[in-house]
């Protein structure tokens, strides 16, 4: 297939990108390049005849429709976004710009093309979106997210998402346009940008600063490897029904302070501490984020029995390898330190 994929050089984009390329197919890689994304993230695959470059804003119609008549893909892969919980605290036009009126934008622009095209039978519009639009579940852990979820959102982040997961339902009932749709739980793993929890620990912890838990550490997540979940995303952009939206989780759920004090014991066996003490010793808790959700979890049960796809890799292997990516790979989170807002608490507005 020939994949038009947004936001490409960020985290779960480039890991799409990657994949993708490996696998066979062509992708154009359609990116702003905001303070997110980095192409060092496809450098692997930037020489591939089967890979293109598209500097582009989805806020921008004309720019889309410019790169949808060039490069006739065979289906979109919707993923560019503002992403980050905290920053929408702080700032959430930006969330409402990109992730609904972007949406918007690019909904627009491949029902133009599509129908243009003949309206094809295979294309398709899958939009990626995440488990936090369906708002906090209680302590019970029978309870968990399904496709039939009712949507309760709590944050601007949140908020936008789920807004684009309408838009993107709207078109394909008013439209006909063919849309496939994937809620995510927390990702983690290589290029992950170093504003989010895990790569926050893994690099204060080596700089020898607090290791910061929000509230109590609480709060429960469940962590789903994004190597993993880019496999599940190409199997849904060619294999899901028309329509439908697939719940994609890791089956890892752990508190935050679980997961913090596992990756510490991980950088304890590779990389002890000079004066031999554990890095647990930098755990901090401070001051929660507003309306912090309690716990997300997700039922797989629909990809798992309808698409066949489940993760290959627990939460402690996949903190391992985390671990030992950023260990490897120290040139590429250096060069991303000076940018805007890392290393400085955000979200404290209330």
């Amino acid at each position: 297939m020939k994949l038009l994929v947004t936001g490409g050089a960020g985290f779960i984009g480039s890991a799409v990108v990657r994949l993708a390329v490996a696998r066979g197919h062509q992708v154009v890689n359609l990116d702003a390049l905001t303070y997110a994304a980095c192409l060092d993230n496809v450098a692997s695959v930037a020489e591939s005849p089967a890979y293109a470059f598209e500097r582009a804003d989805i806020r921008d119609r004309a720019a889309l429709d410019t790169v949808f008549a060039r490069h006739r893909p065979d289906a979109v892969m919707h993923l560019a976004a503002e992403s980050h919980v905290d920053r929408s605290i702080d700032g959430p036009g930006d969330f409402i710009e990109t992730n609904i009126t972007g949406t918007f934008n690019m909904l627009e622009a491949a029902r133009k093309y599509w129908i243009q095209a003949g309206k094809p039978e295979g294309f398709r519009f899958h939009h990626i979106s995440t488990d936090e639009v369906y708002g906090s579940l209680p302590a019970d852990p029978a309870v968990m997210f399904t496709e039939e979820t009712a949507y309760d959102p709590r944050s601007p982040y949140s908020a936008s998402k789920a807004a684009s997961d309408h838009l993107v339902r709207a078109w394909h009932e008013t439209y006909g346009l063919p849309v496939v749709l994937t809620n995510c739980s927390n990702n983690y793993g290589p290029y992950h940008f170093p504003e989010k929890l895990i790569p926050v620990v893994i690099l204060n912890a080596l700089a020898g600063k607090v290791l910061p838990v929000y509230g109590d550490g609480s709060n429960v997540r469940d962590w789903l490897y994004v190597e993993d979940h880019a496999d599940a995303l190409l199997l849904v952009v060619q294999k899901g029904e028309l329509g439908r939206s697939y719940n994609i989780g890791g089956e890892n759920e752990r508190s935050n302070l679980e997961l913090v004090q596992t990756l510490c014991a991980i950088l304890d066996e590779k990389r002890p501490r000079a004066d031999g003490r554990s890095y647990k010793e930098q755990i901090t808790f401070v001051a929660d984020r507003p309306g912090h959700d309690a716990r997300y979890a997700i039922d797989p049960s629909r990809i798992r029995q309808e698409l066949g796809w489940r993760p290959s890799v627990t939460v402690e292997e996949g903190l391992e390898k985390t671990v030992q990516w950023y260990l490897d790979n120290e040139s590429w989170w250096r060069a991303l330190q000076d940018r805007d807002g890392v290393g400085r608490r955000l979200g404290t507005k209330a």
